[in-house]
């Protein structure tokens, strides 16, 4: 997968735009936090100054007296700041987690709007990264690395205007001693953005290495490509690892030229403050006091230092998050309604990137409630057909209609009652047995899950789970196997209820047997409504109102099973081989129709 395949990335003024919205929405909690971390600032100024007074009151002659008032009230300022940052930072987490909290709702409403090409051209790996080690920083960053930046910038900020305060030169010393963490800091941004971001792709190509790996691991065993996946996997790998020293390399360059800077403000200060109070321009207590002030700083100014590199993390993670808002959508539910439930392919071809033709110029129409199979050897474009047909790719020219609607410019709702595409590929949640059918139809009774599963041949399996329809599955539950998996999704096909059904595979994993009562019994219960099925066993064929031959990426056949054996055609070869038995006569091309395919 290459880099112009990924999701897109939002740019800097995209992430600063997304992050005030954020920030407006609680903006009151943000407000009180930012108040707070002010006070905690201020309480933390009074301990230096009141040292510096302890020491000119000492050299007054100032008794036990008032050292001890001075201590105390050292010790009440103190405990004040504790308090007042306590609290400012449990603001700022609660800040935080409903900020994640938006974060993760808005980036799953994106992410189901993506169109399903989309999603596949990008790859499951890029998408699955962003919604979780990217989010995950997301969410370190606004939980602690946000709170803990205003808190220590409140405090840097005030107690360099203490050192101002207290005398302007100083002042001006220390801040010019800051000047190599400026040098240092501006040297660290220009290049940590970008450094974080190729980290975060290469995270994204790992995984989607590993996934397709793993989901392949039959073919792969069967084909002996272990050796070759293998090397994918090293170099993606590879990759990962060298933006990671990368960024490594620029925190270990970055955090040893800051702290080696802390300790010129507080010497430059130290001999400066000498000079002038041996002249008389300024007490002793004031440069004891400003000199504590700028060690103080270090404090907060470091952890400024280090919540900026992790801003930088999380400003790549949350440009890859919000990227999603720039990526295309999928259409709107405002759009027009068909007429009916008739399919028109017309004239369509289809090419999957740079490759040749898949489909070249099929034609094809498909009655309401007509059960139609489509069957061919390996790569005849089958399978690309019924993408098409269920608008999860838009033809390269042609078109597909439903209902003189484009079936690619179907909002998602609309287009989940009118056509849904059904494969081999499946998915089992992480919830109850009832949490992995409702999603299909959240209206649903117990009796119309039981009458769903019934209808996929699941029934027995799941009455025989210790909590039926409230057992757990996956991690920690019941683990189901393929063909388990496969009945659920069927079942939510039946809760679902479209007017038009597209099997591509979508009994493979069940035995013959059960795979042919599973369609008949589908069939019964989607009576009156469409369904395609690519065929693979040809008794699913023998079944069916019509049978389409798809060979070399056009239709070449088209009529009922026992017109096309009797033409002796393509699909005649191909049942005489499912039976072992030779064809019932020679071939003859194009059989009993092709043109539009209404025949």
């Amino acid at each position: 997968m290459t880099s112009s395949e990924q999701l897109p990335v939002a740019g800097r003024a995209d992430v600063r735009r997304a992050a005030a919205h954020l920030v407006r929405a609680d903006r009151g909690a943000f407000a009180l936090v930012l108040g707070l971390n002010a006070l905690a600032a201020l309480a933390g100024l009074a301990g230096p100054w009141l040292l510096g007074r302890i020491v000119d009151e000492v050299r007054a002659g100032g008794g036990v007296g008032t050292v001890d008032r001075m201590a105390l009230a050292i010790l009440l300022c103190s405990l004040a700041q504790l308090l007042l940052a306590r609290w400012a930072r449990y603001v700022g987490h609660r800040f935080g987690e409903r900020t994640l909290a938006r974060v993760r709702e808005r980036f799953v409403d994106r992410a189901l709007a993506l169109p399903a090409s989309v999603v596949e051209r990008a790859g499951t790996g890029d998408l699955t990264t962003r919604g979780t080690a990217d989010v995950s920083t997301v969410g370190t960053t606004l939980r602690d690395a946000g709170p803990d930046l205003l808190v220590n910038s409140v405090q840097a900020l005030f107690l360099t205007a203490a050192v101002f305060v207290l005398d302007p030169l100083l002042g001006a010393v220390g801040v010019l001693g800051l000047t190599p963490v400026w040098f240092a800091l501006r040297w660290y941004l220009r290049r940590a953005r970008a450094g974080y971001l190729a980290e975060g792709a290469a995270t994204s190509e790992v995984a989607e290495s590993l996934a397709a790996t793993v989901a392949g691991a039959r073919t792969v065993e069967a084909f002996g490509l272990a050796g070759r996946r293998v090397t994918t996997n090293r170099q993606a790998l590879e990759a990962a690892r060298r933006t990671r020293f990368h960024t490594l390399y620029l925190r270990s360059v970055f955090f040893p030229a800051v702290e080696i800077s802390y300790v010129v403000p507080v010497a430059g200060v130290l001999l400066l403050g000498g000079i002038l109070h041996a002249q008389g321009s300024v007490t002793l207590g004031a440069v004891v006091a400003s000199a504590v002030y700028l060690q103080q700083l270090a404090g907060p100014l470091d952890e400024v230092l280090v919540r900026v590199e992790q801003l930088q993390a999380g400003g790549a993670s949350f440009a890859r998050v919000e990227g999603l808002a720039r990526a295309p959508r999928a259409a709107t539910d405002d759009s027009p309604v068909p007429a009916d439930d008739r399919i028109d392919v017309s004239a369509v071809r289809y090419a999957y990137g740079r490759g040749g033709e898949v489909l070249r110029g099929v034609d094809l129409t498909v009655r309401p409630g007509e059960r139609l199979a489509v069957v061919g050897p390996s790569g005849a474009g089958k399978t690309t057909l019924s993408r098409l047909l269920a608008g999860v790719d838009a033809p390269t020219e042609g078109s597909v209609t439903v209902g003189g609607v484009p079936v690619v410019g179907l909002g998602p709702k609309r287009l989940r009652r009118q056509v849904v595409l059904v494969t081999q590929e499946h998915h089992v949640f992480l919830g109850t047995v009832r949490d992995n059918l409702v999603v299909a139809e959240p209206e649903a009774t117990d009796e119309e899950l039981w009458s769903a599963l019934g209808a996929v041949g699941a029934e027995e399996w799941v009455r025989e789970l210790p909590g039926g329809l409230g057992t757990e599955l996956g991690g920690g539950g019941h683990r189901t196997d393929g063909s388990q998996a496969q009945q659920l999704a069927l079942a939510r096909v039946v809760l679902a209820d479209p007017h038009t059904l597209i099997l591509d595979e979508a009994t493979a994993l069940l035995d013959p047997t059960t795979a042919r009562h599973t369609e008949r019994a589908l069939a019964a219960v989607l009576e009156g409504r469409t369904v395609i099925a690519i065929a693979h066993r040809l008794h699913t064929a023998h079944d069916a109102d019509r049978v389409a031959v798809m060979e070399d990426g056009l239709l070449t056949e088209l009529g009922t099973h026992d017109e096309l054996v009797a033409a002796g055609g393509a699909y005649a070869a191909l049942w005489g081989s499912w039976h072992g038995e030779p064809s019932a006569g020679p071939r003859t091309g194009t059989g009993t129709g092709t043109g539009t395919g209404t025949g």
